[in-house]
């Protein structure tokens, strides 16, 4: 197994390079095909439309502008890329919504890279809700790469939040080619108990010989906490001084909304270090 096809979100944001960086060190390591994607944040049935704009110069423009955003992000990108120099790149620009045009998209790709919201910087093509929507809908593991904080070496130290639960199960696997890479991994589990089910009577234990199987350095960290468990997370990932997390990703859509479990909620939102998660 490994990352042979990566797709990361580009655009006008401060973030963005920060992600492509970040994507372009991955695709290194496993020379992977890298492609950048620019959204314009116009759904593809507008502009399917033949009416669209007609007679209306406002929305021409404002189109326009749109447009010329998504050709700012993807040049920014294709200097990046060459500037180190990776020839095993492209870019475009879909006519589409974040959540529609890279969601499809990704169902062809091996690993996706996005970025964290930020409220502070409102994206006019990107919906609030958008790791949300990409981790529930688009089949893939997503790499959360968030805006503030620095993105170190991906074959640093990471930890890995392990409940028993299927979306767990599914992240790990989801990232084991960049675990093989990792230096040294945390297995953390929070409040276990042994339970049919979910943990046997070492927690952790059958995990972390399954991982160990695949050539992965573990250590297993439990820890008993009476606060959020979101929170306990970070706090425990600061301590060990890691450099990414994996862990599941908890929720479903329910019409445009998305409804995200506490856990998933807490971590997207504070976290300072990327996280890769799967549904």
């Amino acid at each position: 197994m490994t990352y042979k096809t990566l797709l990361v979100h580009v655009d006008e944001s401060k973030s963005s390079t920060k992600r492509t960086e970040l994507a372009l060190q991955i695709a290194n390591k496993f020379d992977s095909h890298l492609t950048g994607v620019a959204l314009t944040g116009i759904s593809r049935y507008i502009f399917e439309s033949t009416e669209l704009g007609a007679g209306d110069p406002n929305i021409m423009f404002h189109l326009s502008a749109l447009r010329e955003r998504a050709d700012n992000a993807v040049k920014h990108f294709k200097r990046i890329c060459l500037e180190q120099n990776y020839e095993r790149s492209e870019s475009l620009i879909a006519n589409d919504e974040a959540n529609g045009g890279l969601g499809l998209r990704a169902r062809y790709a091996d690993l996706i890279i996005i970025g964290q919201t930020n409220q502070n910087e409102p994206s006019p093509s990107v919906m609030s809700d958008f790791p949300e929507f990409m981790i529930v809908n688009s089949g893939r593991p997503v790499l959360i790469v968030p805006h503030t904080g620095e993105t170190k070496d991906i074959t640093g130290p990471c930890a890995v939040a392990w409940d028993g639960s299927r979306e767990s199960a599914r992240a790990i696997t989801d990232a084991i080619p960049l675990l093989k890479l990792s230096e040294l991994v945390h297995l953390i589990l929070i409040n276990p108990e042994p339970k049919e089910g979910t943990h046997g009577e070492e927690p952790g234990a059958d995990l972390a010989l399954y991982l160990a199987r695949h050539g992965i350095k573990i250590e297993v960290v439990q820890r008993l906490s009476k606060s959020d468990t979101g929170g306990t997370l970070l706090q425990i990932c600061q301590e060990l001084q890691v450099n990414w997390l994996v862990m599941g990703g908890y929720g479903h859509s329910r019409f445009r909304e998305m409804i995200m479990g506490g856990t998933t909620r807490t971590i997207l939102e504070k976290t300072h270090i990327p996280v890769l998660m799967s549904h």
